[in-house]
């Protein structure tokens, strides 16, 4: 089981520095070569994913992106479809995160509630703006991303393997500084009721 997950760990961190590999891969091999292994990646993904009892229906959006970009690649020779990779999986966790919204839990809530699994009103509300944020962020990122498939290959993995993950975590810190506001906000507001409380009674 060990041995699974340590696979799964290795494979996340090969697809977080995809487009690093495919600049430093095109150097050496063709883009068809490249594509062949972005699409045994993700099989091997969700073969790791289904042993481990991880839930498949993410994983399955990864296989699609990939299949979807290498397949592109193979039919055409070109390095496009590779460099649409990133662009698609900001399309599927758009859709993903996206329809979250409209067959709740959102997905932020699900992740909180890995955490706490008892959340007041107002931390679900609050994941659900945070979910539409992540949202927007993905509207943003795939657009920015797309405009750099047709950049030289230096600008195109510089944005989507080093630019974005910045943004990514400059979004992750002020959302965690914020939630800190909002649950210093929401204790006040609960002594400042239950002093009332107590001086009413």
């Amino acid at each position: 089981m060990h041995g699974r997950r340590l696979i799964a760990i290795v494979l996340g961190i090969l697809l977080v520095l995809y487009p690093l590999l495919v600049y430093v891969g095109l150097q050496q091999f063709g883009p068809r070569i490249l594509a062949c292994i972005l699409v045994t990646a993700a099989f091997s993904r969700l073969v790791v994913s289904k042993f481990t009892h991880q839930p498949m229906s993410n994983v399955v959006w990864l296989l699609l992106a990939a299949v979807i970009a290498g397949g592109l690649t193979l039919l055409t020779g070109s390095v496009i479809g590779l460099k649409f990779y990133p662009v698609i999986v900001n399309v599927a966790l758009l859709g993903i995160f996206g329809a979250s919204l409209y067959r709740p839990p959102s997905m932020i809530e699900r992740f909180a509630r890995l955490q706490t699994s008892d959340l007041p009103v107002q931390a679900i509300a609050y994941t659900r703006k945070v979910t539409w944020v992540w949202c927007g962020f993905f509207v943003f990122n795939g657009i920015l991303g797309g405009a750099t498939v047709f950049a030289s290959d230096k600008i195109w993995a510089l944005y989507n393997g080093l630019i974005s993950y910045i943004l990514i975590g400059l979004l992750l810190a002020g959302e965690y500084l914020i939630r800190l506001r909002v649950q210093r906000k929401h204790v006040q507001e609960e002594q400042l009721l239950e002093h009332k409380l107590v001086r009413d009674d």
